[in-house]
């Protein structure tokens, strides 16, 4: 499988794989139960790890055509 394959799976495993490990409601972190904080995490992570695999896309690599 590929690299860019393997990192796209990385939000799917991290939000739906995990959350019945994570179905906490304390710690609160920054204000929010747990779990509450996990998927918001997962967002903003999901947002970058997609910018990464738009960078090592080859399909992106040509100009504008």
């Amino acid at each position: 499988m590929k690299l860019i394959h393997l990192l796209a799976l990385l939000p799917f495993i991290g939000i739906l794989g995990c959350i019945g490990f994570v179905n906490k409601v304390e710690p609160y972190v920054l204000g929010l139960p747990f779990l509450l904080f996990w998927i918001v995490l997962w967002v903003v992570l999901t947002s970058v790890i997609m910018a990464i695999i738009y960078k090592l896309d080859p399909a992106n690599k040509g100009g504008d055509s």
